[in-house]
């Protein structure tokens, strides 16, 4: 599906965000990428879609090829829906045309400066419903609460018709409860449509108890790639250098829908 090829970041400053690293992909696995901040994770992640352009190695696309490609990124764009840690939503927009914001890549810059034809709007209802947000569809997204603005955030993936999930801390900023119910209904909706998904998350629980895969980064290494059954108190000793962090033990404690 997709696979990177001793691929490395290093940002100007001179941080090597991320080793030359070699990884594939299977497509319909839901893939955990796990490890403390900093351990470059999101670096990875965001390289998947050309968000973070890698100083070595390349990003291969089944149906795109190598993304460095102008062509080939576009096109790998339109079918990798992204999922943001801060929802990236328009705030004073509503649930329906923020999630509409998922097609614009279908149609040249010209045509988006106009109403999408009515398909795409019952298409963008069509997710809304599936996340359990029709009545909230013409809401302002800044009206929501943290979780119904990442269920918009699902919504607005899901309407792009994509064949790859990336989701980079989709559930950091919420509470316990609702950040379980976000990444059940995730998870869900990937096995239900087949979809690929990689997710990177901090907390182990769920690396455990969502992934079909967990690889592991720190300093920019793959520490451990294999599944959730495996892994045990050295790997995850690889992974933290002691016992993980609470995952929510500085988190406000805030009410999320």
């Amino acid at each position: 599906m997709i696979r990177v090829e001793q691929v490395e970041v290093v940002y100007p400053s001179g941080t090597r965000a991320l080793a030359p690293v070699s990884l594939a992909f299977a497509p319909g696995a839901f893939t955990v990428l796990l490890g403390a901040s900093g351990a470059g994770k999101s670096t990875l992640l965001r390289s998947l879609n050309g968000l973070v352009r890698p100083s070595a190695g390349r990003v291969v696309a089944a149906d795109a090829g190598d993304i460095a490609r102008p062509a080939a990124l576009r096109a790998h764009r339109r079918r990798t829906g992204m999922i943001f840690q801060q929802h990236q939503l328009i705030g004073r927009v509503s649930v329906l045309g923020n999630v509409l914001t998922g097609r614009l890549g279908y149609h040249s810059a010209l045509r988006s400066l106009w109403p999408l034809p009515q398909a795409e709007k019952l298409a963008a209802l069509a997710a809304i419903e599936r996340v359990g947000l029709i009545d909230y569809a013409l809401r302002r997204a800044d009206q929501l609460s943290g979780g119904q603005q990442q269920r918009v955030g699902i919504a607005r993936a899901l309407v792009q018709q994509p064949r790859l999930i990336l989701a980079d801390e989709p559930v950091a900023s919420l509470d316990p409860a609702t950040a379980e119910r976000v990444l059940s209904l995730l998870a869900a909706i990937c096995r239900e449509d087949g979809l690929t998904a990689i997710v990177s998350l901090h907390q182990l629980d769920f690396a455990r108890r969502f992934a079909d895969r967990i690889v592991a980064l720190a300093q920019g290494r793959v520490v451990f790639d294999g599944p959730p059954a495996a892994l045990d108190a050295a790997a995850v000793a690889r992974i933290y250098g002691a016992a993980p962090p609470d995952a929510y033990a500085s988190q406000p404690e805030e009410a999320f829908a």
